[in-house]
């Protein structure tokens, strides 16, 4: 079976620049925007915060514990991440339905206006950065994106990375 690097070296290392480097130039230039919508600061948000309220939104309310290993982040981080939220009102802390002493983090409906608002904005964005490119184009970079995603993510984590070949239509990564 070939090596990581066997593999490396029969590729060609023009594209693994050019890739690299593309990849490099994506992340800058969503930092810089935040993707934050159609030049909107109002419609911004970090990404951290996004990615939380993404989180509670599809997965409910849920405990620091499970949120950050849901993830893959350290425990402290989202305690971190998550005080302005709750200091803003987009977030509550309410006590476990079964335990008391334990505590729950809550999309507030406060956050969940926030949080469509947000997505509405990207959405726009979405549809002007890729204004000219066919339905294919949008489904293809979309499932190419996820893939590449998933594979970072596999290998943060240590574990093989499972190939999305056939995955027609990828679902939001709530991954930081």
């Amino acid at each position: 079976m070939p090596t990581s690097q066997d593999m490396t070296t029969a590729l060609d290392p023009g594209l693994l620049d050019a890739l690299q480097h593309q990849v490099a130039v994506f992340a800058r230039r969503a930092e810089q925007t935040r993707l934050g919508g159609t030049g909107q600061l109002r419609n911004s948000m970090d990404r951290a915060a996004y990615l939380l309220l993404n989180r509670l939104e599809q997965e409910g309310p849920m405990g620091v514990k499970a949120l950050a290993a849901g993830m893959g982040i350290d425990s402290s981080t989202v305690t971190r991440q998550v005080a302005p939220l709750v200091d803003t009102g987009l977030v509550k802390r309410t006590s476990h339905p079964e335990d008391g002493r334990a505590v729950v983090l809550q999309l507030s409906p406060r956050g969940l206006a926030r949080l469509e608002e947000v997505r509405s904005s990207r959405r726009q964005l979405m549809v002007e950065v890729t204004e000219g490119w066919t339905p294919d184009e949008r489904e293809s970079f979309c499932m190419l994106l996820t893939r590449f995603n998933s594979a970072l993510s596999a290998r943060q984590s240590g574990l093989p990375a499972q190939p999305e070949a056939g995955a027609s239509r990828a679902e939001p990564s709530t991954e930081a």
